[in-house]
Formats: C-alpha cells, structure tokens, sequence
C-alpha cells in the first residue's frame, strides 16, 4: 500500500491521491468556515444596530440638556434640534427615527439594511418619565 505513495526515481509532482486529500481538507475547512463567518457577520450588525441606538439616546439627552423647553427631535440636523447637531452619527445602511412626546417619553429606533437577515433588525431606546430602556437587536 506504501508503494503508492513512493514516486520512482526522476518523477516530480503529486500523486493524484496526495491531491485528492488536500482538496478534502481544504473542503472540511470551508464547511466550518463559511458558517461561522456568517455568524460573525450579523453579531457585527447586531453591535452596530445597538451601540447606534446608545449614541442616539446620549445625543438626546444632551440636546434635552441644552434645550430645556424642547417640544420636538429628530434625527436630523435640522434648525439645531435633531440628534445629528447634538453629535449623533449615523452609521452607513442604518436608519434612525424618533417618536417623541416630551423630554420625558421618548423612543429612539434604529434599523438596520433588509439584507442583514437579523431575528430582530432594529434596536430601541425607549425613554419613559425619564428612564432608558434598550431594546436591543438579536442575530
């Protein structure tokens, strides 16, 4: 059997069982592989969604700090009363939208790109008499 694997003297190259073996090897790895970076994709997302919506709420709640009587918020940078000219950016394929009450109820929600295939593709920062929840995304 050993016989197989021993080349002649003057020959060069790989034997096609030696290249067979590698081609499995390398399969077995992909198989594991692939999976995983699936995975590691949307746990990225997910961080995104999530820290996303902790930068939003703290750009609220400096804006509510410079603007005590403020009676509407966005996320834009519009007239100086959205989440953006308070320091909030954005990240790229995220949306952001707020409900807001008063200063004291409030949601902050971001979503995320319709191709992430999240469970849950958007995280929540609600704001109720004064306390802040997440909501978070799940993968």
């Amino acid at each position: 059997m050993l016989k197989v694997f021993r080349k002649e003297e003057g020959q060069k190259g790989f034997t096609l069982i030696e290249l067979m073996i590698v081609i499995a090897i390398i399969g077995i790895l992909a198989a594991i592989a692939i999976p995983q970076f699936t995975q590691y994709r949307k746990r990225g997302w997910v961080s995104t969604l999530n820290t996303d919506a902790k930068n939003a709420y703290t750009a609220s709640a400096a804006l509510i700090a410079d603007n005590a009587g403020l009676a509407a918020m966005d996320c834009t940078n519009v007239a100086g009363l959205g989440l953006q000219s308070a320091g909030y950016s954005p990240t790229a394929n995220t949306t952001c939208a707020v409900a807001f009450t008063n200063t004291n109820n409030y949601t902050i929600t971001i979503t995320g790109a319709a191709g992430w295939g999240l469970t849950k593709n958007n995280a929540a920062m609600e704001v109720n008499t004064g306390t802040a929840t997440l909501n978070a995304a799940t993968p």
